[in-house]
């Protein structure tokens, strides 16, 4: 007798459960819903809100898949032997990239005056960042590139409107014939990382040098960040040996391509939908910006804005590894109940819930930071707290997108699914712009060479602590480490910025969480036997229905 595929079938599937799609980002976090409120943001709710239903239609986050699965190709050459160096995307990159740019997020800081601006881009990145983080690298160097640009006339009257354009224009043509143009960054030599000063690639003066003069640059990049860009701000040495910056576009002024080769598209851990590339400058054309040899105060500039983005970034995919985690454990059943129902899973959820919104008030409030201006405060906060929230929320975004993994168990670990994306993309953040010990010793380094600037960031966090002991004692211990020698501080820069990060988001939930949010972490991060595993707190005291409820509904 002939059997049926049905004869063969040995089990019914059930309880199983497929990750979370088709869901609006925005109107489910009920943390960055009150966030954008407060800082003014709420005249850009209704575009939050729409972008956030889009971003979680299943088509896009297909679209996500797609552009990290048939990553980046580089070819060489035409067929008939030219130069051409063109690395082609699948269409789902281009198609996610528009989304961000169609909604004014790559410009929106620095439009008009309008109040609550940054908190406003702060959450459409944060939305973005918890889909797709390949994409946010080139809206972020162009983001930062906005302010350096605008401080150069000349170059600005021919980039500036294609800057703030919010058409997407994925064409490879000269800028000028461009709607729109994405920026880049080519920083890292081999020999030096994050030690800029020690890069060779040398900018020689076409004429006579100056500011706003013609280079020549002869050299090589380790990482060029986007190749593709329609321009690069690279660091090379002026005649002097004086590092200095320029603005090199991908064509030359007469329309021909610049002498940018690139050698091969990196193959990276993660952040495989974006191409990141090593390149030669065989006499590339730039134009000098600012002064010769201020090339790495330019990029400390740049910096402090594009650390501000890895910071939102990692908050965004440690969001989405909570999110992931709530909806699959309460689905989930073993052991005669929901996972979610299990109190040592209920205690890695709670920790995750608490560990999300720290990391959202943070990015908040250094957002607010760079809106109001330049006061002993609000300065401390962006150059003191900013490298320390990125050493501390990129790290704890890995954590937490292990331990979201975890909590799918096998279901989370195989491929097609999206939690080993999100872990593998998570470790970028950490490592670019400065890895953890930069971000440390920057953090030290301010606080000696500006004492003033720390007491008044320290000032700004007393008042939202409301009078908590652990608090106060904190503050107090950080005040009397400033006294101290930098040299030997320089040693304990990692668990200095970890507890400036932690006392500045447990005073920040305590002015602008509810109370069981702030209870929570406060009980958490400042007991004695804290470990930082995720989970391994005491949830004897926390109320965990409310917190995970808030974290993301039923």
């Amino acid at each position: 007798m002939e059997r049926t595929a049905m004869d063969w079938r040995t089990h019914e599937i059930e309880n199983q459960v497929n990750e979370l799609v088709d869901y609006d980002l925005f109107s489910t976090d009920a943390a960055l819903v009150e966030a954008v409120a407060r800082v003014g943001g709420d005249w850009f709710a209704n575009t939050l809100g729409d972008y956030g239903a889009e971003l979680g239609r299943t088509e896009t986050w297909r679209m996500a898949a797609d552009a990290n699965r048939l990553t980046p190709e580089l070819e060489r050459y035409d067929a008939r032997g030219r130069r051409i160096d063109q690395v082609s995307f699948h269409p789902s990159w281009h198609a996610i990239l528009e989304l961000y740019r169609n909604r004014g997020l790559v410009s929106l800081p620095f439009r008009d005056e309008l109040r609550g601006r940054w908190g406003a881009w702060v959450a459409g990145f944060y939305l973005h960042g918890q889909i797709e983080a390949g994409t946010l690298c080139p809206a972020t160097m162009t983001q930062a590139a906005i302010p350096l640009l605008q401080k150069e006339p000349a170059l600005w009257a021919t980039v500036g409107d294609k800057l703030y354009s919010d058409r997407y224009d994925p064409r490879d043509l000269p800028i000028r014939d461009k709607a729109s143009i994405w920026i880049g960054m080519g920083m890292t030599e081999k020999q030096g990382g994050s030690d800029v000063r020690s890069n060779t690639t040398a900018a020689t003066p076409v004429g006579v040098g100056g500011r706003g003069g013609e280079y020549l640059l002869r050299g090589h990049k380790w990482f060029f960040s986007v190749p593709t860009s329609d321009a690069h701000l690279v660091v090379a040495k002026t005649p002097d040996g004086s590092p200095s910056c320029f603005f090199v576009p991908r064509y030359r002024p007469d329309g021909s391509r610049n002498a940018i080769r690139v050698q091969r598209l990196k193959e990276k851990v993660g952040n495989r939908s974006n191409a990141s590339s090593e390149v030669e400058f065989e006499d590339a054309w730039g134009v000098l910006m600012g002064e010769p040899g201020r090339g790495i105060p330019t990029i400390i500039e740049m910096a402090g804005y594009t650390r501000l983005n890895c910071v939102v970034g990692s908050a965004a995919m440690l969001r989405q590894a909570l999110v992931q985690a709530l909806a699959y454990t309460r689905k989930r059943r073993a052991f005669g109940r929901a996972l979610a129902d299990q109190p040592l899973m209920r205690a890695v959820l709670a920790d995750l819930a608490l560990e999300s919104e720290a990391a959202l008030v943070l990015a908040m409030r250094l957002a607010e930071a760079f809106e109001a201006g330049d006061d002993p405060a609000q300065r401390a906060w962006k150059r003191i707290m900013t490298p320390a929230a990125k050493f501390w929320v990129c790290k704890r975004a890995v954590e937490a997108c292990g331990e979201a993994m975890e909590a799918l168990g096998g279901n989370g670990y195989v491929e097609p699914g999206v939690m080993g994306r999100f872990y593998r993309e998570a470790p970028v953040n950490s490592i670019w712009e400065g890895s953890g010990n930069v971000m440390c010793l920057d953090v030290i380094r301010a606080m000696a060479r500006e004492p003033e600037s720390a007491t008044a960031l320290l000032d700004d966090l007393a008042p939202s602590g409301g009078g908590e002991a652990p608090i106060r004692a904190e503050l107090a211990a950080l005040r009397d480490l400033l006294t101290g020698d930098p040299e030997v501080l320089e040693g304990r820069g990692r668990r200095i910025a970890q507890r400036l990060v932690l006392v500045a988001q447990a005073a920040l939930l305590r002015e602008r969480a509810p109370s069981f949010v702030a209870d929570g972490f406060i009980a958490t991060r400042f007991a004695p036997d804290w470990g930082r595993v995720i989970g391994g707190i005491d949830p004897a005291g926390l109320d965990v229905e409310p917190l995970l409820a808030r974290a993301f509904p039923t």
